[in-house]
């Protein structure tokens, strides 16, 4: 073998080493809550727009149908009810609730390893969502959703690095009472999942038997209040400019049991939210703001998400486009207001208007993904896994979306300039008597994790290698890697004693 052929061979070598190697959290290239926010599709004066503009909504449209509950609160805290039932709020009581907002949020995972900080330009991303349906990638088919499917996408989403918590992405159809689906959604996502879950609630009723069963997996309720490890994702309004009165009550329920709180706002430009851009972010700032009020009046400093989803709509059939580039930048906008108010915040992005995972599904979910870690939006909820504008749900996609998140990531880390990155150093050492490239030096090698993102399943051999190895399509290589996680154990089980009780207390749809 020649000199120079030993010597590739080496480096070669020392790279799968280098890359073998498990690296410490602070020495990965892309991490938990990184910081976004390099970003801006608004100027400082259109931000300041949307929120006067947000402040008159509230005073002079105001918003409907608060429970009695709610309006007790509310014209407690100085909104004022009209004869038309609507609760018309003044700025000087929204200045006064976000003078009392929860400022930095921890969302607990169960076991402490997967905590995360919502605060600044810290950006996670996780799945959500209430599909009703999943992919089927090897018939093309879709059927309806279950309460293993949901265990089983929890499984699966312990094991990504780049998918951060796990917000129920889909209901389980085959269970019928929705008491028993609101618990054993449960139950299916914290014994799949150690990572932060987030979940809602069919009726206020069944909320007292959910902290029930939580109080049981933290280990009291105590426990559970030092650490809540689930969140309650809620609908607390019926876009445009009415409260979910329902909702409500969840709300004020998850408040008193410690729950943090996602106030979502989930309107459609074009039929309930205004056809623009600046208009759908404006009326939803409006509605949030409205249930940041109602938050604080309930409990003031209490975690909530400032959760402004507003969705694009393709105008000439009205069919919802979460994969289209204003729904990009109606979420890039959202993360803006969200830094304007200093609030921790969370906005839907990396749905794709796809049926399976395809090209158009690549797409669609790197743009809306990129724009949201780009513009610094703490919570990214529906990056991965969700196809056909949210009424699907694909395992194998979130599989794959563990990659496309990870270069997602990757991005909105940016540039590193200083004097090491620079490099002249390497220059002189490279060109001045050295090798004349710059495979297997030391910084070459000392930066292949530190600087560099790999995909698990993209491809990158050379056409050669891909016709050696059997042209792997990377839909089969999901399905393997789904198949790989689901045969072992899930690791957030219950330990057995805690599994009987909570199965003796309720009836639980997942086989033991």
């Amino acid at each position: 073998m020649s000199q120079s052929a030993s010597r590739r061979s080496g480096g070669r070598a020392a790279r799968r080493a280098t890359r073998a190697a498990p690296l410490s959290d602070d020495l990965r290239a892309i991490r938990p809550g990184m910081e976004g926010g390099m970003y801006k599709a608004l100027t400082d004066e259109q931000m300041q727009q949307i929120h006067e503009a947000a402040l008159e909504a509230l005073e002079t449209i105001g918003l409907a149908d608060a429970p009695p509950s709610g309006v007790e609160y509310l014209v407690k805290a100085g909104g004022i009810l009209g004869e038309d039932g609507r609760i018309r709020i003044p700025r000087s009581v929204v200045e006064d609730a976000l003078s009392k907002a929860c400022r930095e949020i921890t969302l607990y995972s169960r076991d402490g390893k997967n905590d995360l900080t919502l605060s600044g330009n810290r950006v996670h991303f996780g799945t959500a969502g209430a599909a009703v349906h999943m992919v089927d990638v090897e018939g093309r088919e879709y059927r309806d959703s279950t309460v293993q499917d949901l265990h089983d996408a929890a499984r699966i989403t312990d094991t990504l690095d780049n998918v951060h918590f796990l917000q129920r992405p889909m209901v389980c159809r085959d269970i019928a009472d929705n008491r028993e689906m609101d618990l054993n959604t449960i139950y299916a996502t914290t014994s799949g999942t150690t990572k932060h879950v987030g979940t809602s609630f069919t009726e206020p009723d069944f909320v007292d038997d959910a902290f029930e069963m939580l109080h049981m997996i933290a280990g009291g309720e105590e426990a559970w209040r030092a650490r809540p490890f689930v969140s309650n994702s809620n609908c607390f309004v019926v876009p445009p400019m009415k409260f979910a009165t329902e909702s409500c009550e969840v709300m004020e329920k998850c408040i008193e049991g410690g729950m943090p709180v996602l106030l979502l706002s989930a309107g459609m430009a074009g039929a309930t939210a205004p056809s623009t851009i600046a208009g759908a972010i404006t009326q939803a700032v409006a509605e949030c703001l409205g249930g940041l009020v109602y938050v604080n009046a309930v409990k003031p400093g209490h975690p909530a998400i400032f959760g402004t989803w507003p969705f694009g709509l393709d105008l000439r059939s009205g069919a919802m486009t979460g994969g289209s580039g204003e729904q990009a930048l109606l979420t890039a906008g959202c993360a803006q207001m969200h830094h304007f108010y200093g609030l921790p915040g969370g906005a839907a992005a990396g749905i794709t208007d796809a049926k399976t995972p395809d090209m158009q599904a690549g797409w669609e979910q790197m743009c809306s993904n990129v724009m949201a870690g780009l513009s610094g939006l703490n919570m990214v909820y529906e990056s991965v896994g969700m196809h056909a504008s949210l009424l699907g749900f694909c395992h194998e996609s979130l599989i794959l979306g563990d990659d496309l998140i990870g270069h997602a990531m990757r991005c909105l880390r940016g540039i590193d300039v200083n004097e090491t990155t620079l490099a002249l150093d390497q220059m002189r050492e490279v060109c001045l008597g050295g090798p004349g490239h710059y495979l297997g030096t030391s910084e070459t090698l000392s930066r292949m994790q530190s600087d560099y993102v790999y995909p698990s399943l993209g491809d990158r051999t050379s056409p050669k290698e891909w016709v050696e190895v059997g042209k792997p399509d990377l839909n089969k290589k999901a399905t393997e890697r789904k198949e790989e996680i689901l045969s072992k154990p899930s690791a957030a089980r219950f330990d057995p004693v805690k599994d009987q009780a909570i199965r003796a207390r309720f009836k639980i749809h997942l086989p033991t």
